[in-house]
């Protein structure tokens, strides 16, 4: 196969990757947010562990083509850390904002009858009131304003990144072994909203929220979206960019080099010095634990 062919798969199994995380996503979304009495009224787990288990199942789809980050977040961390090529980071981002678009789309496809019916019993519109919106894209909860939702977006995501570094790094002699990482990775996304998701709806990913946010723009939410409430809109895309670059530093800097085995690496023979890895093991262990929300 082609470097360009390989390429473009890449970028498609991106595109599927976002894309069923938000189809699964959303969906739960819609099914706590439209529903009186939703189906998850006391057990908030259940939301979390949807979206992480559509995180796991976006991996095992995926991951053996692209590696699946689905998260830009992940993407820069790993071009930053993990030796992850340059030219490929805008490609990959763009991928993962359209598969947010498409899964947004899927999402709405299903829902809409409901999403009017919501509206309509609540005398609520989309643009003006943002009816319904909290099924596509974040926004800050109980007395939450959107410079503090800015710290919680740095604060997960970064748990995000420094916990998917530990859990695909190949010195870590504790990290789940073989496809079990993607399991582990899904709850991770899942305990960190079961956790913190009422702050702000816990978007740890700029796609996650960028993406759905930009279908709803033009499926009739109009500024309910785009600048959002107290211009809220950049926050999803900027705290989880920002948050990303130092949880991934912190692992990479001050936990990994004391990990096992760390000051000695040997390919084919070859003893590298400390902490050189190849540049093809991108994320330390298998290509298919490099995902996120």
């Amino acid at each position: 196969m082609s470097d360009n062919k390989r390429f473009i798969g890449e970028l498609i199994a991106e595109f599927f990757a976002v894309l069923i995380i938000i189809a699964f996503g959303d969906s739960v979304a819609a099914m706590i947010s439209l529903y009186d009495p939703n189906p998850y009224v006391n057990a908030y787990w259940g939301v979390a562990i949807v979206w992480g288990l559509g995180v796991t199942i976006a991996i095992y789809a995926t991951g053996a083509v692209s590696g699946t980050h689905a998260n830009p977040a992940v993407t820069l961390a790993l071009a930053l850390y993990r030796g992850f090529p340059w030219k490929k980071v805008a490609p990959y981002m763009v991928a993962q904002v359209i598969g947010g678009i498409a899964g947004a789309a899927l999402v709405y496809l299903n829902f809409s009858p409901v999403i009017d019916h919501y509206n309509g019993l609540h005398h609520l519109s989309r643009a003006v009131d943002g009816g319904a919106a909290g099924v596509f894209f974040t926004h800050p909860g109980l007395a939450v304003t959107p410079m503090h939702s800015f710290v919680v977006e740095i604060v997960l995501t970064g748990l995000l990144v420094f916990g998917i570094f530990a859990i695909t790094c190949q010195y870590n002699t504790m990290a789940p072994q073989a496809n079990s990482s993607a399991l582990m990775v899904g709850l991770l996304v899942a305990t960190i909203g079961a956790s913190s998701g009422l702050l702000d709806g816990w978007a740890i990913n700029p796609a996650r929220d960028f993406g759905p946010r930009t279908f709803a723009y033009f499926a009739g939410w109009g500024t309910a979206a785009f600048p959002a409430p107290g211009n809220y809109w950049w926050v999803p895309v900027v705290g989880p960019t920002i948050g990303g670059i130092i949880g991934g530093g912190l692992y990479q800097f001050l936990l990994r080099p004391f990990m096992p085995n760390y000051s000695r690496l040997t390919i084919d023979g070859e003893a590298l010095e400390a902490g050189s890895d190849p540049i093809l093991v991108v994320d330390d262990q298998a290509p298919s634990v490099r995902t996120a929300r």
